[in-house]
């Protein structure tokens, strides 16, 4: 390892032990929605402007939890227009310095996108380290990231943003490390040799990161060679999945009450009630204003969801911004190219057991659960820590599969056990009768890339349905 390698591990080290003992001030600066609505150039609600300010100040203060920070005070900062300087109001300002001087505060998390220039000019003013939204986010992926194609790409994505911020501004951190993490800052005589640096391993990641990517489409090829149906779980962070995906498929994936507990992908192989296998894949939770840079450092990482057959789409419905959130993850869909009202989503309304029983039934007659359709496009309301709705939920899953299947009407001579064998082992037989000379009229539903081996072996078989 060369001694630039060894320092920029050095800058990589975990920083729990600071992070329990930095007294920290969350601040929600948050625009008003006139002034949200001008900045976007539309008249339209955004999912952000959905939620009330209270919720957005929960999640970050849940956000810094999530990385152990002692949150001693959080504060909502309205925000009548942006100052290029400080992001803040003058005043706004001296009010806050006042406030971490009370409280001897030595992080200040600003829940929004903060420019280098911004985040200096805040240190200078409140005397202590700042870091914004992104920067929590890329600490929260720094530590939970563990494979390592995740590994890698938290590291890049964390370079890319702490290349742009080496600048010599930061004259109270006496440190001569940089950090890797954001609770620590560059030294300033090591700030030209750390950019470089820093450039370098990016580079080197870049291609480590081909390597991986390459690895893990022989991995989707060889999964397609099989091939089952994929089930990929997308949704809210901490809505659940990792629970869903556990009661599915008797895994032990991690599965906490914690924002961000699962970042790296997982696939278990499954069966349906009717004996269909399926890869059922958990992917990392989205959120609100998700730095663009983490969705194209994870893009490899979630091309199990844009190929998937099925997406389950799993909402928190007990959440008072559950609306807001399913706004957020269709926009990170659709920045994958992911079309929200594709027929392969199955909305789930996970999290029933917290619901109370008026909420409860409105939801189940939204849901139209009682009806005996089991191919509907109508949400799932489920519970993964109870059971409940997961035997309607499967039930649909199987229903959406049969969708993009033929069904075929085949007859057989009672000698050709072989033929009979291949379609058990290649196809689902729905139905089986015979004659009474021991013809055999069969009714079957085969997969797309299975059915010209079965059109050449079964040349008088014919179509009973149209796929989609």
């Amino acid at each position: 390892m060369t001694p630039g390698e060894a320092r920029l591990q050095a800058m990589a080290a975990p920083e729990g032990d600071i992070a329990a003992a930095t007294h920290t001030l969350v601040v929600g600066p948050y625009l008003g929605r006139a002034a949200a609505a001008a900045l976007r150039g539309q008249a339209g609600s955004t999912p952000e402007m959905l939620r009330s300010s209270e919720a957005r100040l929960d999640e970050a203060a849940g956000l810094a939890a999530a990385i152990e920070l002692d949150v001693v005070e959080a504060i909502v900062a309205p925000v009548q227009r942006i100052r290029p300087s400080t992001y803040l109001g003058k005043g706004r300002v001296e009010e806050l310095a006042g406030v971490i001087r009370a409280r001897d505060i030595g992080l200040v998390v600003m829940d929004c996108a903060l420019s280098p220039v911004q985040q200096r000019n805040l240190e200078k003013a409140f005397g202590c380290k700042v870091i914004d939204r992104t920067g929590l986010i890329l600490e929260i992926f720094g530590r939970r990231a563990s494979t390592r194609e995740g590994t890698l790409q938290v590291e890049h994505a964390h370079l890319a943003y702490q290349k742009s911020r080496l600048v010599r501004s930061w004259t109270h951190l006496e440190r001569q490390r940089g950090g890797f993490g954001f609770l620590g800052g560059p030294g300033e005589t090591q700030i030209e040799a750390d950019r470089r640096m820093i450039q370098e391993r990016m580079t080197k990641i870049e291609r480590e990161l081909d390597s991986v990517t390459r690895t893990r489409g022989l991995h989707r090829q060889s999964r397609a060679r099989v091939p089952y149906p994929i089930v990929a779980l997308v949704g809210y962070t901490n809505a659940g999945k990792s629970t869903l995906f556990n009661t599915l498929t008797k895994a032990q994936v991690m599965a906490q009450d914690m924002l961000f507990a699962t970042l790296d992908p997982t696939a278990r192989a499954t069966k349906l009630p009717h004996g269909e296998t399926v890869i059922l894949s958990d992917t990392v939770g989205f959120i609100s204003e998700l730095p663009t840079s983490l969705i194209a450092a994870f893009r490899a990482t979630l091309e199990d969801v844009i190929h998937a057959d099925i997406l389950l789409h799993v909402r928190d419905v007990s959440h008072v911004d559950s609306e807001a959130q399913a706004e957020d993850v269709g926009s990170v869909l659709r920045e994958l190219g992911i079309e929200t009202s594709a027929s392969r989503i199955i909305e789930v309304w996970n999290k029933a057991d917290l619901l109370d029983e008026g909420d409860r039934t409105r939801l189940l007659n939204l849901s139209g659960q009682g009806r005996s359709d089991r191919d509907s496009d109508a949400p799932v309301l489920v519970s993964a820590v109870t059971g409940e709705g997961l035997g309607v939920l499967t039930a649909r899953i199987e229903a959406r599969i049969a969708r993009q299947r033929s069904t075929f009407a085949v007859i057989l001579p009672p000698e050709d056990g072989a033929a009979l064998h291949w379609l058990y082992e290649n196809a689902e037989v729905l139905d089986r009768r015979e004659e009474e000379g021991g013809t055999m009229h069969l009714a079957i539903r085969i997969a797309p890339e299975k059915e010209p081996r079965f059109l050449n072996r079964f040349e008088g078989a014919r179509r009973l349905n149209r796929v989609g």
